[in-house]
């Protein structure tokens, strides 16, 4: 099976390391002051790539934690992937150039198509959708407002865009530690041609190992947040899940 990347997040608001519950604003729990010694921790336990995002950017639609954003990118050697407040090629040209490894575009995919497919052509592999659904809806502007589409019609948008990865979340289990919806990320990877990452939810080793079933080979990954941060889930442990069901026979 190819190799499954467990993402640690590495969500900002006013400039600090924050859990939402259900994308909601107003219950933000913070776990940390300082976001680049967030990321040396995750780059220490061992994790191969970080998943950050700039929550005050997605409502902003523009960069609003730029100075932690490039304090985590000074911090790691692990590569980064950003998302929030991403709207224009200039956005995606700037991050890519201070060091950013993989740009995630969400509301503008939705609102702008044509903008994923000029990026993924003018930077091939850099590139990646943001997927937030809610009751099967995608959600956009930082999950404050619904879309018509389903997740599975704007993923089909960009199959031959040159789309790096779709990150697929869950809204209503995110932050909520209720385990991954697995059905309904497999159900648009098996959709499209494009890797899926899933996120929203991630409880426990439980979420790991079935990640590692014959069903999630073709996902690319998934993201932990919370269950990272309280406890629930130890790093060195689920890498080392990872790493045995990898390993060759």
């Amino acid at each position: 099976m190819a190799a499954m990347i467990l993402f640690p997040a590495i969500d900002l608001k006013d400039g600090r390391c924050v859990r939402l519950e259900r994308g909601d604003m107003q219950k933000a729990t913070i776990f940390n002051d300082d976001p680049a010694a967030q990321a040396r921790t995750f780059e220490a336990q061992g994790f191969a790539y970080l998943h950050v995002v700039d929550l005050d950017g997605a409502f902003a639609g523009r960069a609003v934690n730029a100075p932690a954003v490039e304090a985590i990118l000074a911090a790691v050697k692990i590569p980064v992937q950003l998302g929030g407040g991403v709207r224009d090629l200039a956005a995606i040209e700037n991050w890519l150039a201070k060091g950013v490894s993989r740009v995630i575009i969400g509301t503008a995919a939705v609102r702008d198509p044509e903008l994923v497919r000029s990026a993924a052509k003018r930077f091939p592999g850099a590139v990646a959708v943001g997927i937030d659904a809610r009751a099967g809806e995608v959600a956009v502007e930082g999950w404050a407002k619904t879309s018509a589409l389903s997740a599975a019609e704007l993923g089909k948008k960009f199959e031959d865009a040159g789309v790096a990865a779709i990150i697929y979340t869950d809204i209503d289990r995110d932050g909520l530690l209720r385990g991954l919806n697995i059905e309904a990320t497999l159900a648009l990877a098996n959709a499209l041609a494009i890797p899926v990452i899933a996120s929203g939810g991630l409880a426990s080793m439980a979420d790991i190992e079935r990640l590692l079933e014959p069903d999630c080979a073709k996902l690319e990954g998934a993201i932990a947040g919370r269950a990272l941060y309280d406890g629930r889930l130890d790093p060195r442990e689920a890498l080392a899940l990872i790493a045995r069901a990898q390993a060759p026979a």
